[in-house]
Protein backbone atom coordinates (compact mmCIF):
# COMPACT_ATOMS: atom_id res chain seq x y z
CA UNK A 1 0.00 0.00 0.00
CA UNK A 2 1.39 3.39 -1.01
CA UNK A 3 1.96 5.80 1.86
CA UNK A 4 0.22 9.19 1.55
CA UNK A 5 2.37 12.11 0.48
CA UNK A 6 1.93 14.12 3.68
CA UNK A 7 4.43 16.80 2.69
CA UNK A 8 2.98 17.25 -0.78
CA UNK A 9 -0.55 17.50 0.52
CA UNK A 10 0.46 20.12 3.08
CA UNK A 11 2.05 22.24 0.36
CA UNK A 12 -0.94 21.94 -1.98
CA UNK A 13 -3.30 22.93 0.85
CA UNK A 14 -1.19 26.03 1.60
CA UNK A 15 -1.37 27.03 -2.05
CA UNK A 16 -5.11 26.41 -2.21
CA UNK A 17 -5.63 28.48 0.94
CA UNK A 18 -3.94 31.41 -0.88
CA UNK A 19 -6.21 30.98 -3.90
CA UNK A 20 -3.88 29.12 -6.24
CA UNK A 21 -4.57 26.06 -8.36
CA UNK A 22 -1.63 23.72 -7.96
CA UNK A 23 -0.61 20.15 -8.75
CA UNK A 24 2.45 17.99 -8.26
CA UNK A 25 3.52 16.66 -11.69
CA UNK A 26 6.11 14.60 -9.86
CA UNK A 27 7.46 14.37 -6.33
CA UNK A 28 10.12 17.04 -6.92
CA UNK A 29 8.01 19.65 -8.73
CA UNK A 30 5.02 21.86 -7.99
CA UNK A 31 3.08 23.49 -10.84
CA UNK A 32 1.08 26.58 -9.87
CA UNK A 33 -1.50 28.33 -12.05
CA UNK A 34 -1.46 32.09 -11.51
CA UNK A 35 -4.57 34.30 -11.67
CA UNK A 36 -3.68 35.37 -15.23
CA UNK A 37 -3.59 31.73 -16.36
CA UNK A 38 0.19 31.47 -16.49
CA UNK A 39 1.62 28.29 -15.05
CA UNK A 40 4.91 28.36 -13.17
CA UNK A 41 6.85 25.38 -11.92
CA UNK A 42 9.13 25.15 -8.93
CA UNK A 43 11.63 22.63 -7.65
CA UNK A 44 10.55 21.50 -4.17
CA UNK A 45 13.29 18.99 -3.38
CA UNK A 46 15.04 21.31 -0.95
CA UNK A 47 11.71 22.27 0.61
CA UNK A 48 10.84 18.58 1.13
CA UNK A 49 14.17 17.98 2.84
CA UNK A 50 13.58 20.96 5.09
CA UNK A 51 9.95 20.13 5.86
CA UNK A 52 10.74 16.47 6.48
CA UNK A 53 13.02 17.37 9.34
CA UNK A 54 10.16 18.99 11.25
CA UNK A 55 7.13 17.74 13.12
CA UNK A 56 3.69 17.19 11.58
CA UNK A 57 2.34 20.07 13.64
CA UNK A 58 4.85 22.47 12.03
CA UNK A 59 4.00 21.48 8.44
CA UNK A 60 1.20 24.04 7.80
CA UNK A 61 3.43 26.90 8.87
CA UNK A 62 6.40 25.66 6.83
CA UNK A 63 4.19 25.24 3.77
CA UNK A 64 2.77 28.74 4.24
CA UNK A 65 6.31 30.14 4.39
CA UNK A 66 7.09 28.45 1.06
CA UNK A 67 4.04 30.02 -0.56
CA UNK A 68 4.87 33.45 0.85
CA UNK A 69 8.41 33.25 -0.56
CA UNK A 70 7.03 32.12 -3.91
CA UNK A 71 4.76 35.17 -3.99
CA UNK A 72 7.69 37.47 -3.14
CA UNK A 73 9.72 35.97 -5.99
CA UNK A 74 6.83 36.47 -8.39
CA UNK A 75 6.43 40.11 -7.33
CA UNK A 76 10.14 40.72 -7.85
CA UNK A 77 9.99 39.12 -11.28
CA UNK A 78 7.04 41.33 -12.18
CA UNK A 79 8.94 44.41 -11.00
CA UNK A 80 11.93 43.37 -13.06
CA UNK A 81 9.79 42.95 -16.17
CA UNK A 82 8.44 46.46 -15.74
CA UNK A 83 11.66 48.04 -14.53
CA UNK A 84 12.54 51.41 -16.07
CA UNK A 85 15.90 51.79 -17.78
CA UNK A 86 17.13 53.87 -14.84
CA UNK A 87 16.98 50.81 -12.59
CA UNK A 88 19.37 48.75 -14.72
CA UNK A 89 22.87 48.07 -13.44
CA UNK A 90 25.76 45.73 -14.27
CA UNK A 91 26.91 43.25 -11.66
CA UNK A 92 29.88 40.92 -11.94
CA UNK A 93 29.56 37.28 -10.92
CA UNK A 94 31.89 34.31 -10.92
CA UNK A 95 30.96 31.72 -13.53
CA UNK A 96 29.91 29.20 -10.90
CA UNK A 97 27.60 31.71 -9.18
CA UNK A 98 25.13 31.59 -12.08
CA UNK A 99 24.25 28.06 -13.24
CA UNK A 100 25.10 27.63 -16.91
CA UNK A 101 21.58 26.45 -17.69
CA UNK A 102 20.23 29.95 -16.97
CA UNK A 103 22.80 31.87 -19.04
CA UNK A 104 20.62 31.67 -22.14
CA UNK A 105 17.63 33.16 -20.31
CA UNK A 106 19.44 36.11 -18.70
CA UNK A 107 21.17 39.20 -20.12
CA UNK A 108 24.64 37.93 -19.29
CA UNK A 109 27.98 37.65 -21.09
CA UNK A 110 31.57 36.56 -20.38
CA UNK A 111 33.80 39.33 -19.02
CA UNK A 112 37.02 37.42 -18.40
CA UNK A 113 38.06 33.82 -17.71
CA UNK A 114 36.09 32.85 -14.61
CA UNK A 115 33.91 35.98 -14.62
CA UNK A 116 30.54 36.97 -16.07
CA UNK A 117 28.77 40.29 -16.12
CA UNK A 118 25.00 40.49 -15.96
CA UNK A 119 22.47 43.25 -16.43
CA UNK A 120 20.44 43.38 -13.23
CA UNK A 121 17.48 45.35 -11.95
CA UNK A 122 18.26 47.39 -8.85
CA UNK A 123 15.11 46.89 -6.76
CA UNK A 124 14.53 48.52 -3.35
CA UNK A 125 15.03 45.23 -1.50
CA UNK A 126 16.86 43.00 -3.97
CA UNK A 127 19.08 42.73 -7.03
CA UNK A 128 17.35 40.74 -9.77
CA UNK A 129 19.13 39.53 -12.93
CA UNK A 130 17.35 40.82 -16.02
CA UNK A 131 15.69 38.16 -18.16
CA UNK A 132 15.92 38.42 -21.93
CA UNK A 133 12.13 38.24 -22.03
CA UNK A 134 12.07 41.60 -20.21
CA UNK A 135 14.24 43.49 -22.69
CA UNK A 136 11.24 45.03 -24.42
CA UNK A 137 12.49 46.86 -27.48
CA UNK A 138 16.15 46.87 -26.37
CA UNK A 139 18.87 44.59 -27.61
CA UNK A 140 21.12 42.95 -25.05
CA UNK A 141 23.98 45.27 -26.06
CA UNK A 142 21.77 48.34 -25.55
CA UNK A 143 20.75 47.05 -22.13
CA UNK A 144 24.41 46.60 -21.19
CA UNK A 145 25.27 50.10 -22.41
CA UNK A 146 22.50 51.71 -20.38
CA UNK A 147 23.19 49.58 -17.32
CA UNK A 148 26.92 50.37 -17.46
CA UNK A 149 26.24 54.10 -17.67
CA UNK A 150 24.04 53.90 -14.56
CA UNK A 151 26.56 51.72 -12.70
CA UNK A 152 29.55 53.94 -13.44
CA UNK A 153 28.10 57.47 -13.39
CA UNK A 154 24.81 56.93 -11.59
CA UNK A 155 26.22 55.35 -8.43
CA UNK A 156 28.55 57.07 -5.92
CA UNK A 157 32.09 55.77 -5.78
CA UNK A 158 35.39 56.68 -4.19
CA UNK A 159 38.94 56.59 -5.50
CA UNK A 160 42.04 56.38 -3.36
CA UNK A 161 45.56 55.02 -3.69
CA UNK A 162 47.20 53.11 -0.87
CA UNK A 163 50.54 51.38 -0.72
CA UNK A 164 51.04 47.74 0.20
CA UNK A 165 54.62 46.46 0.42
CA UNK A 166 55.63 49.73 -1.26
CA UNK A 167 53.32 49.14 -4.22
CA UNK A 168 50.68 51.83 -4.96
CA UNK A 169 47.25 50.23 -5.47
CA UNK A 170 44.28 52.26 -6.63
CA UNK A 171 41.03 51.38 -4.85
CA UNK A 172 37.79 52.13 -6.70
CA UNK A 173 35.07 51.44 -4.16
CA UNK A 174 31.44 52.07 -3.26
CA UNK A 175 28.65 50.95 -0.97
CA UNK A 176 26.90 49.07 -3.78
CA UNK A 177 27.62 45.89 -5.74
CA UNK A 178 28.24 47.48 -9.14
CA UNK A 179 31.76 48.86 -8.71
CA UNK A 180 33.28 46.25 -11.03
CA UNK A 181 31.57 47.98 -13.95
CA UNK A 182 34.35 50.60 -13.77
CA UNK A 183 36.59 48.11 -15.57
CA UNK A 184 34.85 49.37 -18.72
CA UNK A 185 36.23 52.87 -18.15
CA UNK A 186 39.74 52.08 -16.93
CA UNK A 187 41.11 54.84 -19.17
CA UNK A 188 39.78 57.24 -16.53
CA UNK A 189 42.23 55.81 -14.01
CA UNK A 190 45.08 54.52 -16.17
CA UNK A 191 46.15 56.61 -19.16
CA UNK A 192 47.11 54.14 -21.95
CA UNK A 193 49.58 56.71 -23.29
CA UNK A 194 51.39 56.90 -19.95
CA UNK A 195 50.95 53.19 -19.17
CA UNK A 196 51.08 51.42 -22.55
CA UNK A 197 51.44 48.02 -20.93
CA UNK A 198 48.08 48.36 -19.19
CA UNK A 199 47.41 47.45 -15.59
CA UNK A 200 46.85 44.69 -13.10
CA UNK A 201 43.24 44.56 -11.90
CA UNK A 202 41.30 42.46 -9.41
CA UNK A 203 37.64 42.05 -8.43
CA UNK A 204 37.82 40.55 -4.92
CA UNK A 205 34.39 41.75 -3.76
CA UNK A 206 31.52 43.47 -5.62
CA UNK A 207 32.20 46.78 -3.85
CA UNK A 208 35.86 47.06 -4.86
CA UNK A 209 38.01 47.17 -7.98
CA UNK A 210 41.79 47.14 -7.46
CA UNK A 211 44.06 48.67 -10.10
CA UNK A 212 47.85 48.99 -10.48
CA UNK A 213 49.34 50.52 -13.66
CA UNK A 214 52.12 48.27 -14.92
CA UNK A 215 55.55 49.87 -14.94
CA UNK A 216 55.22 51.88 -11.75
CA UNK A 217 57.02 49.24 -9.66
CA UNK A 218 58.87 45.96 -10.20
CA UNK A 219 56.35 43.62 -11.82
CA UNK A 220 56.66 40.71 -9.38
CA UNK A 221 56.39 43.07 -6.42
CA UNK A 222 53.21 44.46 -7.97
CA UNK A 223 51.78 40.99 -8.53
CA UNK A 224 52.63 39.95 -4.98
CA UNK A 225 50.88 42.99 -3.50
CA UNK A 226 47.81 42.67 -5.71
CA UNK A 227 47.44 38.95 -4.99
CA UNK A 228 47.84 39.45 -1.25
CA UNK A 229 45.31 42.25 -1.00
CA UNK A 230 42.77 40.54 -3.26
CA UNK A 231 43.05 37.32 -1.26
CA UNK A 232 42.56 39.21 1.99
CA UNK A 233 39.36 40.87 0.75
CA UNK A 234 38.03 37.53 -0.48
CA UNK A 235 38.77 36.01 2.91
CA UNK A 236 36.85 38.59 4.93
CA UNK A 237 34.42 40.09 2.39
CA UNK A 238 30.71 39.41 2.06
CA UNK A 239 29.65 37.73 -1.21
CA UNK A 240 33.29 37.66 -2.29
CA UNK A 241 34.12 37.12 -5.95
CA UNK A 242 37.68 35.96 -6.67
CA UNK A 243 41.29 36.59 -5.62
CA UNK A 244 42.35 36.19 -9.26
CA UNK A 245 44.45 39.03 -10.68
CA UNK A 246 44.00 40.00 -14.33
CA UNK A 247 46.16 41.81 -16.86
CA UNK A 248 44.18 44.58 -18.49
CA UNK A 249 45.65 45.04 -21.94
CA UNK A 250 44.36 48.23 -23.61
CA UNK A 251 43.31 47.57 -27.17
CA UNK A 252 40.42 47.79 -29.59
CA UNK A 253 37.82 48.30 -26.87
CA UNK A 254 39.65 51.27 -25.37
CA UNK A 255 40.19 52.78 -28.82
CA UNK A 256 36.43 53.32 -29.08
CA UNK A 257 34.64 56.33 -27.68
CA UNK A 258 33.83 55.66 -24.04
CA UNK A 259 30.10 56.27 -24.51
CA UNK A 260 29.89 54.10 -27.64
CA UNK A 261 32.11 51.19 -26.61
CA UNK A 262 29.59 49.36 -24.36
CA UNK A 263 26.90 49.42 -27.06
CA UNK A 264 29.18 47.53 -29.44
CA UNK A 265 28.99 44.32 -27.45
CA UNK A 266 32.68 44.17 -26.60
CA UNK A 267 34.46 43.97 -23.26
CA UNK A 268 37.94 44.94 -22.06
CA UNK A 269 40.80 42.51 -22.69
CA UNK A 270 41.38 40.84 -19.30
CA UNK A 271 43.78 37.91 -18.94
CA UNK A 272 44.42 35.93 -15.72
CA UNK A 273 47.95 36.14 -14.34
CA UNK A 274 49.55 34.72 -11.21
CA UNK A 275 53.00 34.61 -9.65
CA UNK A 276 54.18 32.21 -6.98
CA UNK A 277 57.13 33.67 -5.09
CA UNK A 278 59.48 31.40 -3.16
CA UNK A 279 61.50 33.91 -1.15
CA UNK A 280 63.55 31.26 0.64
CA UNK A 281 64.95 29.92 -2.63
CA UNK A 282 64.76 33.24 -4.51
CA UNK A 283 62.52 31.67 -7.14
CA UNK A 284 59.46 33.01 -8.96
CA UNK A 285 56.98 30.97 -11.01
CA UNK A 286 54.76 32.90 -13.43
CA UNK A 287 51.42 31.57 -14.67
CA UNK A 288 50.06 33.57 -17.60
CA UNK A 289 49.67 33.59 -21.34
CA UNK A 290 52.67 34.01 -23.64
CA UNK A 291 52.06 37.72 -24.26
CA UNK A 292 52.24 38.60 -20.56
CA UNK A 293 55.29 36.39 -20.04
CA UNK A 294 57.08 38.25 -22.86
CA UNK A 295 56.07 41.59 -21.32
CA UNK A 296 57.51 40.52 -17.97
CA UNK A 297 60.79 39.57 -19.60
CA UNK A 298 61.02 42.97 -21.32
CA UNK A 299 60.23 44.82 -18.11
CA UNK A 300 62.84 42.88 -16.14
CA UNK A 301 65.45 43.48 -18.86
CA UNK A 302 64.71 47.22 -18.82
CA UNK A 303 65.13 47.34 -15.05
CA UNK A 304 68.46 45.51 -15.26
Amino acid sequence: MTEPDVLGRALLKALTDRGYEAVLPDADTVAVTLPDGTQVKGDIREWRRHAGRNSMAALPGIAAEFVEKMEQDLRRAAQADAAPVGDLRVRIYTEDALPQEVWDTLVVRPLAPGLLESVVVDLPDAISPLHKSALGGMTADEAFARALAQSVDGEPHHIMTRELYGVPLTHISGEHRYVGAHVHVLKRYVDPAASPHGALVAFPIPELLLVHPIGRTQIFSALHAMQALAARHVEVGEKALTPQVYWWRPGAYEALDEAAAPAGGGVPDLRPVRAEIDEENAKVSLYSDEAFAELVQRLLAEQD
